[in-house]
């Protein structure tokens, strides 16, 4: 395709093009993809989504691909989806916190990361990076490892193939992960130990809709301080399974409606 061609779409138009070629089986693209998938030149999708990375609408990682970014989530959160998703779900989320104070989040897969759609954290609650609109590596944190070992095997395989290491104790040993993410899968929760942030640990929960699949995920993120978040595992299930439960009957059962605009 010619530069000369172009002209026939918008600006908007070829904006548009552009975002539209990430979806579940592209998550992450190259500028070459990004240009065959959307019909354009490369020169001008290198225009285009160079002003979109100025503008958080695409994010590109250190291998030089691209991704999603912010702003399509915080425009995201203006759908009704995302809002019935926080209204339904806070109730259990500030039971949680009532026991401990600690932070409590409910995050979805949002291409090869986790987004954090909600958290509750009061002026004690230890200070993190998972704060509303962020967006987690999935190996290192409790929710991110419910929704990776739940996933499907072409999105196992992607995040398996760069494991970036954030702490001494981030899980980057490939065949270690895999072997943990059979575990979360039989177990029903996650845990984590200082792998994303020093002095932070975590647990999660699946949120199930629809036929049992994995929708989203329950987490609690709390000081590394000798407690033992273990013992607030049942209390997670149950929790879990019964918000689950609430989010089928509110019709937000169906994992593609939750997950992120990816």
């Amino acid at each position: 395709m010619t530069e000369k061609s172009v002209p026939t779409r918008t600006v908007t138009g070829r904006a548009l093009a552009v975002l539209d070629t990430f979806d579940v089986k592209h998550r992450r693209q190259s500028l070459a993809s990004i240009s065959r998938r959307a019909d354009l030149p490369l020169t001008t999708v290198h225009r285009l989504v160079h002003e979109l990375e100025k503008q958080n609408a695409l994010v590109r990682g250190s291998d030089g691909d691209y991704e999603i970014g912010s702003k399509i989530w915080r425009l995201g959160l203006l759908a009704s989806v995302h809002s019935d998703l926080r209204e339904v779900a806070l109730p259990y989320m500030e039971d949680v916190y009532q026991l401990h104070n600690d932070a409590v989040q409910i995050a979805v897969l949002d291409g090869l990361r986790c987004l954090i759609v909600e958290r509750i954290a009061g002026s004690r609650t230890l200070e993190v990076m998972s704060k509303p609109g962020s967006r987690l590596a999935l190996h290192a944190t409790g929710v991110g490892k419910v929704l990776l070992a739940h996933g499907d095997a072409e999105l196992q395989k992607a995040v398996l193939n760069s494991l970036d290491r954030f702490t001494d104790q981030t899980i980057t040993d490939p065949g270690v992960l895999e072997t943990q993410l059979k575990t979360i899968k039989v177990q029903g929760f996650a845990k984590t130990q200082e792998e994303l942030a020093e002095g932070a640990v975590s647990i999660a929960v699946p949120l199930r809709g629809k036929g049992g699949n994995v929708i989203a995920a329950l987490g609690i993120v709390a000081p590394s301080d000798g407690r033992d978040l273990g013992k607030l595992v049942p209390v997670m299930q149950v929790t879990g399974a019964a918000l689950s439960k609430k989010l089928v009957e509110a019709g937000l059962g169906d994992a593609a409606r939750l997950q992120a605009s990816t």
